[in-house]
């Protein structure tokens, strides 16, 4: 009986323990739940006369993308808000100013009806112009509002044929709106002239570029890019350097993301505390054909201008990308009792010697991508953040007692032989 007490008392301990452990583990309610904007894609597909040609597959590039289409609208996931819009799908006449205003939402933003997208996509035909650039604009428009991501697929066979609507210099404007929208594009004929267009219109906004040749690539790199837009991600927050510390933003740690133009110097402020260290790293992206020899330089200055930091990185020939950083440990200060320490106020300076030949425009700048972290300090001298070889010192100070090691018995060696040689 007592054992049975005691077996009874001890599962009812244990039950209580698991219903509090359990409830610990779970919110206290469904509004306390954090909720992640819903990622938002629109898929903007070329419905231009061109389409008709057969030459995917053995069947129509029409063919081809209704096909893929109906594929990846299965396999959407259904956290993502997925859209539509087609371009030259309505006007088949010769009248430009007509032609190139041709674009129109197919299936609107939100949550997906699979059956009723695949049933507009059914609906359409090759037809008419290539407007690109008001496609982009249409698309980046459909994609407004909210905190979420943002990405444009865009599926061509052609040049746009409505200039001079350039659209990598939309792609550029919609890049410098800093809504953080990703376009990639993917060319279904693999013209240079085509592939350098659509290239130019990925890069500006840190998108990709993909040559398609069959159906099944089509759709898989579709479903790729919709996947993409799903994972969670840090989105940037825009910000607007200043050309003089003095006006500079104060940053937090972050990400942030910016515009430069040719040889600009741009200024930000971190406030950092001692005993903690700043670590700082910026990439500028080559958007547009820019001339061979640049470089960019990250310094780390106090607001008195002594520089106390710098880090720099130079190149020549095509990139996308060029990126340098820094890392600025402040020690630690003996304080008198609860007197909080003052915090110090870090300038960085970024610039570039980016220039361009005179055929290409230099508005809106090239995009700047900013990382701001501030971390513990280092506690020993020997950490690589104080004294950037860190434990290489020990590997120095091995090296050199090695080599007086060597050298010295190297003499004695040679010594003794000469020694015997001339007894001999």
């Amino acid at each position: 009986m007592i054992i049975r007490r005691r077996l009874t008392v001890g599962v009812g301990i244990l039950l209580a323990t698991l219903t509090a452990g359990l409830g610990s583990a779970l919110p206290a309610s469904a509004d306390e739940t954090p909720t992640q904007a819903s990622p938002k894609v629109e898929l903007v597909l070329d419905v231009s006369g061109s389409m008709r040609t057969r030459d995917i597959d053995g069947q129509s590039r029409m063919t081809a993308a209704k096909q893929a289409f109906n594929e990846v609208l299965d396999a959407v996931p259904e956290q993502v808000q997925l859209g539509i819009r087609t371009l030259g799908a309505d006007y088949p006449g010769d009248d430009r100013k007509v032609g190139c205003k041709d674009t129109k939402q197919l299936y609107p933003v939100g949550p997906l009806d699979r059956t009723e997208a695949k049933t507009a996509v059914a609906t359409l035909a090759p037809t008419g112009w290539t407007p690109i650039g008001p496609a982009l604009l249409g698309a980046a428009d459909d994609l407004e509002g909210g905190d979420s991501t943002r990405r444009i697929v865009l599926i061509s066979d052609g040049e746009d044929t409505c200039g001079p609507l350039d659209p990598c210099e939309v792609a550029r404007d919609i890049a410098a709106r800093g809504i953080h929208l990703v376009i990639d594009t993917l060319g279904l004929v693999p013209n240079a002239k085509i592939r350098q267009q659509l290239t130019c219109i990925a890069e500006a906004t840190g998108g990709t570029y993909t040559a398609i040749q069959h159906t099944d690539e089509l759709s898989g790199r579709v479903k790729q890019l919709v996947d993409r837009a799903a994972e969670p991600v840090v989105t940037p927050v825009a910000t607007e350097g200043a050309d003089s510390c003095t006006a500079a933003p104060k940053l937090a740690p972050g990400l942030y993301t910016d515009r430069a133009k040719f040889a600009e110097h741009r200024w930000y402020r971190v406030d950092v505390l001692p005993g903690q260290e700043l670590r700082a790293s910026v990439s500028v992206f080559a958007d547009r054909a820019v001339n061979n020899d640049y470089g960019m330089l990250l310094r780390a200055v106090t607001v008195h201008g002594r520089e106390i930091v710098r880090g720099a990185e130079s190149g020549t020939g095509r990139t996308d990308a060029i990126s340098s950083g820094l890392r600025y440990p402040k020690p630690e200060q003996d304080t008198d009792g609860d007197v909080k320490p003052a915090a110090e106020t870090v300038c960085l300076q970024v610039s570039n010697s980016f220039s361009a030949p005179a055929s290409v425009k230099t508005a809106p700048g090239m995009p700047v991508e900013l990382t701001i972290d501030l971390v513990d300090a280092p506690d020993a001298a020997a950490d690589v953040a104080a004294f950037g070889l860190g434990r290489g010192w020990w590997l120095l100070g091995v090296l050199v007692l090695t080599g007086l090691i060597a050298g010295l018995l190297t003499g004695w060696i040679s010594r003794w032989r000469f020694a015997v040689w001339r007894t001999h």
